[in-house]
């Protein structure tokens, strides 16, 4: 019996340290998002007046995953795509200030399922509750003792958090201002170069700064708690800024090209970099990959227009250690002007982008496109004033308003995207296929374009131009009864 006894006991201490080595083996997650900052405004993406010494040394202990890419170019669809790992139009998160339809699944939803601590700090912007079930850190992002404290609480339960910073979205009023002369910084070419842009370009600097000690706190948080080495660190940089050409609120590459590092000990060769094309709704299958999963047997809650409740997006785990340099063919987004605050028109664009050609598509040309964000105040003012005596101005700042049908960039030859190829006959058959790919992905997402640009005021969370963004979470609570999916289908015919 004794032996019998000391068996069992052996066997049951054996078990527990499996389990509990089961357990330490499973690495935490830091998801951090920057705010409306271009892909290229870093030391390390190439702008070297920008002071990012913390970005820039976090892409040195990692990969830099050079084509990643927005599948919308506004903060709320943008964040529900990266946590559900669905495409906008399909989850329902396709207009600003929006919610998902009710019963999708995020990856806060997958890991809090798979016993993680989920928790997200700053900004939030994603709807309706139920399906983001993370824990509110804290609405201060400069609060890192919350941060400390959630990710300590208990080290023997893996956590996964996101660190939302608020940086450097405009205002652009923190931050080291005395590191940027407005004289002496260089002007980006796809921007006026006068006084107003100037300073405020410096003052964007200053923030992107700021971004950059956030990251440096968070990443000391780790070090001093013994956390770094098991823990994925994943840096992007959301859609570009707001200065009016060609940034956020455009499906240019300014707008949906992000800048993405990972870092992940042991695992990730450090200082490497991959050319794989991918988008951020790959970040789910991706995390849960890491830990094991197959993300290809997940039902997300939300089908797609052919029935489908997997992802859309793809793991690129390969591509991160080392054994793939591929992922995506083709690479989607989408703009829908309706909801966003001051917009005048419907102004809705579709985009589908190879590693070398860009086509858009601008479902209503006719209209004018005007909104709050880019096409009032400063610095565009300061820009029409010097148009009049400048016509080549003048032609840039009318095509922030009127667009073609079609357009089509060699990227590898144009890379800001400035001559529209669409009608060239030598790229006929390019045009085509890229046309025919976005005809399959906007059906398989049940886009039906102008319809469903039109039916994007039923997919907020607050009355446009009238309620605080800032109050999305409270609002979400309010607004979770849905359009039912049918009812909305049949309503786009």
């Amino acid at each position: 019996m004794k032996q019998i006894i000391s068996v069992l006991t052996g066997v049951i201490v054996l078990v527990s340290a499996q389990i509990q080595a089961a357990s330490a083996a499973k690495p935490n997650f830091l998801l951090i998002v920057a705010d409306d900052l271009n892909w290229h405004d870093l030391g390390f993406t190439g702008n070297r007046e920008i002071h990012t010494p913390n970005l820039d040394k976090l892409r040195a202990e990692g990969v830099w995953l050079r084509n990643m890419f927005d599948p919308a170019t506004t903060c709320s669809p943008t964040r529900h795509a990266l946590y559900t790992g669905l495409d906008c139009v399909r989850s329902g998160a396709y207009p600003n200030h929006t919610r998902a339809y009710e019963g999708t699944k995020s990856m806060f939803t997958y890991f809090k399922g798979r016993g993680y601590r989920v928790g997200l700090q700053a900004k939030e912007h994603v709807a309706p509750k139920r399906s983001f079930p993370y824990e509110y850190i804290s609405a201060d992002q400069d609060d890192f003792a919350a941060f400390a404290k959630f990710v300590n609480r208990d080290k023997s339960q893996p956590w996964l958090a996101v660190f939302a910073s608020h940086d450097p979205h405009s205002p652009w009023n923190r931050g080291p201002k005395d590191l940027y002369d407005p004289a002496k910084i260089t002007v980006p070419p796809y921007l006026h170069d006068n006084a107003v842009t100037r300073k405020l370009l410096a003052a964007y600097y200053a923030e992107i700064t700021s971004l950059d000690s956030q990251v440096g706190a968070l990443l000391k948080i780790l070090e001093a708690n013994g956390q770094a080495d098991n823990t994925l660190v994943m840096f992007v940089s959301e859609q570009g800024s707001s200065f009016p050409y060609g940034g956020k609120w455009s499906v240019y590459d300014n707008g949906i090209h992000s800048a993405a590092i990972v870092r992940w000990p042991g695992k990730v060769k450090p200082g490497t970099s991959s050319d794989a094309m991918m988008e951020y709704l790959d970040v789910p299958p991706t995390f849960l990959a890491a830990i094991g999963e197959d993300p290809t047997k997940i039902d997300t809650g939300c089908p797609d227009a052919k029935g489908n409740r997997g992802f859309d997006g793809r793991s690129f785990l390969d591509v991160l250690l080392g054994k793939s340099d591929h992922l995506r063919d083709y690479v989607f987004s989408q703009h829908t002007t309706m909801g966003i605050i001051g917009y005048k028109e419907p102004y809705p664009m579709r985009s589908v982008r190879d590693p070398r050609y860009k086509y858009i598509r601008n479902l209503l040309p006719e209209n004018t496109y005007e909104i709050g964000g880019i096409h009032k105040g400063q610095p565009l003012d300061s820009w029409k004033a010097d148009a009049g005596h400048d016509p080549a101005l003048a032609k840039r700042i009318d095509w922030l308003y009127h667009r073609p049908g079609e357009e089509l960039y060699d990227l590898q030859t144009d890379p800001l995207e400035t001559n529209n190829l669409a009608a060239n006959p030598e790229l006929a058959a390019v045009k085509a296929r890229l046309s025919e790919q976005m005809g399959v992905w906007m059906a398989q997402q049940g886009d039906k374009g102008i319809p469903t640009e039109k039916l994007a005021l039923t997919r907020q969370v607050h009355t446009p131009g009238k309620g605080n963004p800032k109050k999305s979470r409270k609002n979400a609570a309010k607004n979770n009864v849905d359009m039912d999916r049918q009812n909305a289908n049949e309503a786009d015919e």
